[in-house]
């Protein structure tokens, strides 16, 4: 009898501690009411790499600081500025069981195979920062800047110049990725209706200040006549001016050349304010509350009110900034990274 008791004793407990081993993620993270089953939300993040940019460092920043477990989620992070890596991150993901897919596409092609296998799997997609070439019914929203409005509203600065003539070295973004394609068709179709108009260089430097340095030293020693300097990110406008720098040729306000970046920087919008540059665009990266609020709405099963959620944006001009605007609307350091 004293054994039998002993033994029954022994099962009892097994089974109190066997209980909490396999239950105690789950009701310990009871308390955030999320998830299907009450546990954190399973989210995978696709992003491009943090090192590309300010801007991409602030966004990955952002989202490190929403997708918590304390605000409720599991989340595992991926980073690649290539299409193949970013759609092979996204099947593991799929097969990891994840309850949603978080993508800033490298490229908006090639996505919908990848994305039929989420939404046959029932992981739901968000697309933030950019923008895909794919059906509407394979993402459930998508947080976006509207890339071609702020390539337009950079031409539409830079035509209000009323320059004679626009000589214009083009320092492109990655190739294929929708703040490229929105940013130099804007400036494409300008060129294309407008007789003075001219592109001297147009090239590709892949965010990179070094590379587009690069471009314009070859320009310059090219003897090639320009007055705009169009880059397509701030970084690349910083090394196309470290190549007139070298060269002696002034920029900036009342000077030989103007230059234009884009994602507004704080570093970037001080050489706005010191008018050193003309013009920078602004590409909001804090996007994690925008994608929360989605994922919040659709754990409630309410309906979206909209599909596409465009981020509201705007343009800086060197003769009208503030300080205040610097801090308002700057992202990062105020120091450029080297």
């Amino acid at each position: 009898m004293k054994k039998k008791s002993i033994l029954a004793l022994v099962m009892a407990l097994a089974m109190v501690f066997g209980l909490t081993a396999c239950g105690g993620s789950k009701s310990d993270s009871a308390s955030t009411d999320n998830g299907s089953d009450g546990g954190l939300i399973k989210v995978g993040i696709i992003n491009n790499d943090p090192s590309e940019s300010g801007y991409r460092t602030a966004n990955d920043a952002n989202l490190k600081e929403t997708f918590t477990e304390a605000n409720g989620f599991d989340a595992d992070f991926a980073y690649s500025m290539k299409n193949e890596e970013q759609i092979a991150a996204a099947q593991k993901f799929i097969q990891d069981g994840v309850d949603y897919l978080l993508l800033s596409a490298a490229d908006t092609a090639g996505w919908d195979s990848v994305l039929k296998d989420a939404q046959d799997a029932g992981v739901r997609v968000i697309l933030f920062d950019r923008t895909i070439d794919a059906d509407e019914s394979l993402y459930e929203a998508s947080i976006v800047s509207d890339m071609d409005k702020e390539g337009q509203t950079a031409c539409e600065w830079l035509e209000s110049q009323g320059l004679d003539e626009y000589n214009i070295i083009h320092i492109q973004g990655v190739m294929g990725s929708a703040a490229q394609k929105g940013r130099s068709g804007a400036l494409e179709k300008m060129v294309e209706d407008n007789d003075n108009w001219n592109l001297v260089t147009q090239q590709t430097a892949e965010w990179k200040a070094e590379v587009a340095q690069q471009i314009v030293q070859s320009a310059i020693d090219a003897g090639k006549d320009f007055n705009v300097i169009y880059a397509e990110n701030d970084d690349m406008a910083r090394g196309a001016v470290a190549a007139l720098d070298k060269a002696n040729i002034s920029h900036g306000v009342g000077k030989d050349v103007i230059v234009m970046g884009f994602d507004c920087n704080k570093w970037a919008l001080k050489e706005l304010v010191a008018q050193n540059w003309n013009y920078d665009g602004q590409c909001n990266p804090f996007q994690g509350e925008y994608i929360k609020d989605v994922i919040d709405k659709l754990e409630k099963g309410e309906t979206l009110s909209e599909k596409v959620i465009i981020l509201e944006e705007k343009g800086f001009d060197a003769t009208t900034i503030t300080d205040d605007d610097v801090q308002q609307y700057g992202i990062g350091n105020e120091e450029a990274e080297e």
